[in-house]
C-alpha cells in the first residue's frame, strides 16, 4: 500500500497507457487507411463495416456497432456510402421484418478480398518491424486489455 505522505509523481500524458495505445492505433490505422482510401475512396468506418461483413456475413447495423465499438450514426453513414459505391446491399431479415440485414455485393466481396490481402501484408510488415517475440507479446497484451482491466468500473463510455 502506498504511503499517504509520499507525493504522487506528476502526471505524464506521454507515459499514460491509454494515450500510448491511442497514438499507436492512430499511427498504424492512418498508414493502412491510405491503402483503402487510395484504392476505393473508403473511410475508416466504411472499411470496418466491410471487414465485419466480409468476416461474419450478413448482419444488422446494430450488430456492426456492437462488434466494432462504433457509434450508430457513423455506421449508418458508412453503410449508405458503401451502398452508393455498390459494395453493400440491404434486405429485410427473414426472422424479424423490422430488422434490416446488410451484406456485401459481389463487388463488395471482391473489394474485401483485395483489401484483406493488403491488410495481411500490412500486418506482416508491422510484425516484422517489431520482431516475432515483441509482436507475440504485444498481441497477448492487447488481448488482455481488450478482455478488460481487472476491478475497473464500467463508466458506460
Amino acid at each position: 500500500m502506498r504511503d499517504m505522505k509520499e507525493p504522487h509523481p506528476p502526471f505524464d500524458l506521454e507515459a499514460f497507457l491509454p494515450y500510448l495505445l491511442n497514438q499507436a492505433a492512430e499511427t498504424t490505422g492512418k498508414a493502412f487507411g491510405q491503402i483503402y482510401r487510395a484504392e476505393y475512396g473508403m473511410t475508416r468506418t466504411q472499411w470496418r463495416v466491410m471487414a465485419n461483413l466480409g468476416k461474419f456475413g450478413a448482419m444488422s447495423a446494430a450488430d456492426i456497432c456492437r462488434i466494432s465499438h462504433t457509434e450508430k450514426t457513423r455506421v449508418s453513414r458508412a453503410v449508405a456510402g458503401l451502398e452508393a459505391m455498390g459494395f453493400l446491399r440491404r434486405h429485410r431479415s427473414e426472422h424479424d421484418r423490422r430488422r434490416e440485414d446488410l451484406s456485401l455485393t459481389d463487388a463488395g466481396q471482391r473489394a474485401f478480398a483485395t483489401l484483406g490481402r493488403s491488410a495481411l501484408d500490412y500486418d506482416r510488415g508491422l510484425r516484422d518491424h517489431l520482431g516475432p517475440e515483441a509482436a507475440r507479446a504485444l498481441e497477448a497484451a492487447l488481448r488482455a486489455l481488450i478482455a478488460g482491466p481487472p476491478d475497473q468500473p464500467d463508466t458506460g463510455e
